[in-house]
């Protein structure tokens, strides 16, 4: 399937940065989700690919996120498509990692997100059609680069990991489904995973690369 959509983290028409719709009224913060957020557009943040959080002295974090949202070439992942990204996983306590999507306060499809006190743990969600699976692997740790595949089917959301298939939801997205792109570094505030420990003052993760492919009709 030919390539349509390379992530450029450095590119200012394709990302938009420290501000999505998927928190109330666009941002910084997201306490109702549990989260100890305060999005930033500082590039440190996100525009290399690491994704930082680094502690605040009103006890929030400034957090990296990047979405495709109200950039200028407005890209949507959909029906059909296939993601493709390679990760490393954060090591700290309260990192919480994700590639997802969205679109007007709905559509979300997790590829992944990532809980360092369930080491060996990622989770995949369709909230669209209301399907998830918490995968153990010994792959997963923390630290560790993972190779994730998500196929956005209109009857299956398939998940793969490390070249091979590890859950597929059996209710897909349908055909008019489509999301814009989400990737960011959370903190957990410690409703359901635990916050960071008082020593912590930095957490990252990485994506070294992400890609989107269609099936796209000939010319």
């Amino acid at each position: 399937m030919p390539v349509v959509f390379t992530a450029d983290f450095t590119s200012t028409t394709q990302w938009v940065a420290g501000r999505s719709w998927a928190y109330p009224g666009g941002g910084p913060v997201n306490p109702g989700d549990d989260k100890l957020d305060h999005l930033t557009a500082d590039a440190a943040y996100s525009r290399s690919g690491v994704f930082l959080a680094r502690r605040r002295q009103d006890g929030r974090w400034n957090t990296g996120l990047l979405t495709t949202e109200g950039s200028e070439e407005g890209f949507t992942v959909r029906a059909g498509d296939v993601l493709e990204a390679r990760v490393r996983l954060p090591k700290e306590v309260g990192a919480w990692p994700a590639i997802w999507t969205w679109r007007d306060g709905d559509q979300e499809i997790d590829v992944f997100e990532y809980h360092p006190d369930n080491p060996e743990l990622l989770e995949f969600t369709n909230h669209v059609r209301g399907t998830h699976r918490y995968h153990h692997d010994q792959a997963i740790r923390p630290g560790a680069w993972v190779d994730l595949r998500t196929v956005f089917g209109t009857r299956s959301v398939d998940w793969w990991l490390n070249g091979r298939p590890v859950f597929a939801d059996g209710r897909g997205v349908g055909r008019a489904w489509h999301a814009y792109l989400i990737v960011n570094l959370s903190v957990c505030a410690g409703r359901y995973h635990p916050a960071p420990q008082p020593g912590t003052i930095e957490m990252s993760y990485e994506v070294s690369h992400l890609l989107v492919r269609r099936d796209t009709p000939p010319a």
